[in-house]
């Protein structure tokens, strides 16, 4: 009889996260201080707009103050540089992000490198990088840092576990792998990444004990790729067609749920489980920054 995963629930996780978040919050507010972020879009893009409407309205829940700039698509790269030098000046705001993607007139390279690292909640900027590469304290990317959390909050501890990563970008991948393979409580991983160059990557992540799906291709894991008995987590979220749904769509990962969740002892789903706590480590970062300028 095949075996049906357990399901890795991120929606439960990331309001767990979020009640401790409004503790902390409150406490901030009793010594006089109220977390803020400054969420910056540019631009029309639908799926940016999408986003944004959710972290602002996460920062209401949790009493975090939300400053808000919607800059028009022409928006020039200096407009944008000066808005970033005020709110690193600004003593209300302790953490900024710039939605991506940019427009094509605005080098994002330069716009990262703006935000002062103390105040880069997104964990963009080279410094944070560096710094999650070493060890140090520092904010750390937020999917990385949600999908480190599904596990932990799931009883899958990474300590001593392979741990297969598929997907090799700046946002999840690469990050990711420096998280897991910390020293430290949630890392102590063996890691591998494959990427689209990797020969025989099903040999690859068959080896996983823990495999991380993050490319970006729609189900693009089948059964016949993954261990027994393994913990998957997805990070893909793809729109594909489906002429039964009304929008003509549906959501899918970048694993093969139906097939995959047969064989493996846990699993994300999509939507459902990365997602939400993408937006929850956003939040916790916040935080994290204001008690640092508190």
């Amino acid at each position: 009889m095949p075996n049906t995963a357990k399901i890795i629930d991120g929606k439960l996780i990331a309001e767990a996260i979020r009640g401790e978040l409004k503790d902390e919050v409150a406490m901030l507010a009793r010594r006089g201080v109220v977390p803020g972020l400054a969420v910056v879009l540019v631009g029309n893009d639908a799926a940016s707009e999408v986003y944004v409407r959710a972290k602002r309205k996460t920062c209401l829940e949790l009493g975090i103050n939300s400053f808000d700039y919607d800059l028009p698509p022409d928006c020039t790269e200096r407009r944008l540089l000066d808005l970033i030098r005020d709110l690193n000046e600004d003593g209300r705001v302790h953490g900024i992000l710039v939605q991506m993607p940019l427009p094509k007139q605005i080098d994002s390279g330069k716009v990262l490198l703006a935000i002062d690292p103390r105040k880069d909640v997104d964990g963009f900027h080279p410094v944070n990088l560096g710094k999650l590469l070493s060890g140090e304290p520092c904010f750390v990317s937020c999917t990385p840092a949600g999908c480190q959390q599904l596990l932990l909050r799931s009883g899958y501890d990474p300590a001593g576990k392979h741990v297969v990563i598929v997907g090799r970008s700046n946002i999840v991948g690469k990050p990711l792998v420096a998280l897991l393979m910390q020293k430290a409580p949630g890392g102590n991983a063996t890691v591998t990444v494959c990427h689209s160059r990797t020969r025989d990557i099903a040999a690859i992540t068959r080896q996983g004990d823990i495999l991380v799906a993050a490319m970006g291709v729609p189900e693009f894991v089948k059964a016949d790729m993954v261990k027994e008995g393994a913990v998957v987590i997805d990070v893909g979220v793809n729109r594909v067609p489906d002429a039964t749904k009304k929008s003509g769509t549906r959501l899918v990962g970048d694993v093969d749920f139906a097939a995959v969740s047969q064989k493996v002892e846990a699993i994300t789903p999509v939507p459902g489980g990365v997602g939400p706590m993408t937006i929850t480590m956003l939040m916790k970062n916040t935080v994290q920054a204001a008690r640092t300028f508190a």
